[in-house]
């Protein structure tokens, strides 16, 4: 069962992983970001998100941007230690470990995400395709999420809408673009050892094609 979403919003930071300072954003809406969207909007325990399709409906534009971040992470050992004694110093003091970092994103994006689910092992006897496909497409029409839906970190929101038909693709976007090595998602098959997963990324026409998990194209 699939779905079609239209997506858009003014800034979007889809952070390249092998940027380990600073970031700096893909191209493009990653899988993973896609489905995170997705989830956001309706999640079950019964059905597992997968993006078919991501299709770029605004020209691809980059913008600089200075933000203060927190500097430091607060350690599992001492959060247990803290929990363990049941008293202690359990937060980070902002004007401590602020600092300044900048970020490469992209600006005024919009997406139709086409994606479609599986059923799980985890559906309830009750549970059906049809039951699923309505309800995702009764909360997307009535614009409603669990969560607000975000174009990779929080501070940067996604609207969204049931897409009837696909916005027309950006001149420049026509033909075929590179897009290099792209994040795919996590492989959390080991929740031991989970682990990034990768697949060669490329544009036709303004639309990115994600392969299947199994298809040999997707490497960990």
């Amino acid at each position: 069962m699939a779905i079609s979403l239209e997506v858009w919003g003014d800034y979007a930071l889809f952070t390249r992983p092998e940027m380990k300072v600073e970031r700096v954003s893909y191209d493009v809406m990653t899988p993973s970001a896609a489905r995170g969207l997705i989830e956001a909007i309706f999640w079950h325990p019964g059905l597992r998100w997968v993006i078919d399709r991501i299709q770029v409906c605004a020209p691809i534009r980059f913008n600089n941007l200075r933000r203060n971040e927190v500097k430091s992470t607060i350690p599992a050992r001492s959060a247990r230690t803290v929990m363990e004694r049941g008293a202690g110093k359990l937060y980070l003091c902002t004007a401590d470990d602020i600092q300044q970092r900048a970020a490469l994103l992209l600006r005024d994006v919009r997406y139709v995400i086409e994606a479609h689910f599986d059923i799980t092992d985890k559906a309830a006897p009750g549970d059906n395709p049809g039951k699923f496909q309505d309800i995702a497409k009764r909360r997307i029409q009535r614009g409603q999420f669990y969560h607000q839906p975000c174009f990779g970190c929080r501070e940067f929101p996604a609207q969204f809408r049931w897409c009837e038909e696909p916005p027309p693709c950006p001149e420049e976007l026509k033909g075929t673009r590179d897009l290099g090595w792209m994040l795919y998602d996590m492989d959390y098959t080991d929740p031991e050892d989970i682990r990034p997963l990768f697949f060669r990324a490329s544009l036709e026409d303004g639309v990115l094609r994600v392969p299947g998990r199994n298809s040999g194209e997707v490497l960990g």
